[in-house]
């Protein structure tokens, strides 16, 4: 896939930003002709010219063929004989007008049924770019996977007909770029979640793909999406909405605000962190961030005021405090 830059759109935490034949029957007379009544209807055509020659017989037109659908006369088998099943190319477009997609296909075939409240049986899949396969005679549904890009629809398939099925995606695709105080965070340490614009019925976006690496081209439908950027184990978090165009690639970057702090629990200030402690960090509402258990456990938080209680088999003790952007704090929590 031959990939070009669309745009880029750079969102601030807390910040959200879009870069976005039919045939009409007539009735022929019905009325027979009278001899002698110049008035009743006459048969027009019944009786062609005598002109020495033979007449051909009108033929009737065939059904219309889908858009995506091209038919040919299916040759004969390597033997010579002819076959009674049919021939199906099947071809993936990334637009109308587009480009062909050579490569990161996935098809699957699956037999189409009347009852439209039972489950398609899969028939086959297969992962060539352009795969040409054999079937019976009868409709199939087969759907055309790219990455997180895919359509489905239904064919026919003629006895004796070479048969080529062209399916348009409309995907492009999406790059993230995720940087913390203006530069790429260490591997690992953030993922986002790319959501639909659909909702579901408790009014929930749809996730499309969860737990989505930086920096790596991810395939989508063309249409609007939202990127929930996590960076850490806890609340540093950013939102965007981005548009993927078909045939393009969107480029977003997204950057987070975030402080690291490392928790202790003491029996007097500068002391050994006790070990076996549970902690709770909690918003000055009362909303729980992030709990873990240890001894000098590290988070990654959002900048604000917040509480943190520490727990141990003495008792539980607590202590309020504040981080600001790009601090790297540890917190002291006394036994007192």
């Amino acid at each position: 896939m031959t990939a070009r830059l669309l745009k880029s759109l750079r969102v601030f935490a807390g910040g959200t930003a879009v870069l976005a034949l039919a045939f009409v029957a007539v009735p022929g007379d019905r009325a027979r002709a009278q001899d002698g009544d110049p008035s009743a209807p006459q048969l027009r055509g019944a009786f062609p010219p005598d002109t020495g020659r033979d007449v051909p017989t009108p033929q009737k037109p065939g059904p219309t063929l889908p858009a995506n659908t091209t038919v040919v006369p299916r040759a004969p088998g390597a033997d010579g004989t002819n076959t009674t099943g049919g021939q199906v190319n099947l071809v993936a477009l990334l637009t109308v007008d587009g480009q062909r997609i050579d490569k990161g296909l996935v098809w699957r075939i699956y037999a189409s049924s009347r009852d439209p409240r039972a489950p398609s049986k899969l028939l086959m899949t297969k992962r060539e770019a352009s795969p040409t396969i054999d079937l019976e005679p009868g409709d199939y549904i087969v759907s055309a996977a790219f990455g997180r890009a895919d359509i489905t629809r239904k064919i026919a398939v003629t006895a004796g007909t070479a048969t080529s099925e062209k399916f348009v995606l409309n995907a492009g695709g999406l790059k993230v770029k995720v940087l913390v105080d203006g530069v790429e965070p260490a591997a690992n340490t953030v993922a986002y979640d790319i959501l639909s614009s659909e909702r579901d019925q408790a009014d929930n976006r749809v996730r499309v793909l969860g737990g989505a690496k930086p920096n790596v081209i991810n395939r989508l439908n063309a249409g609007i999406y939202r990127i929930v950027s996590r960076y850490g184990d806890a609340n540093a978090k950013v939102e965007a909405d981005v548009t993927v165009e078909a045939g393009k690639l969107t480029e977003a970057t997204v950057s987070h605000s975030a402080a690291r702090v490392t928790f202790k629990l003491v029996a007097r200030a500068g002391g050994e962190a006790l070990p076996d402690t549970q902690w709770t960090v909690q918003t000055p509402d009362g909303q729980v961030v992030m709990q873990s258990v240890g001894a000098l456990p590290t988070h990654i938080l959002a900048p604000g005021t917040y509480s943190v209680t520490a727990k141990s088999t003495t008792g539980a003790y607590k202590r309020d405090f504040t981080l600001a952007n790009g601090e790297v704090a540890q917190v002291e929590v006394l036994m007192q």
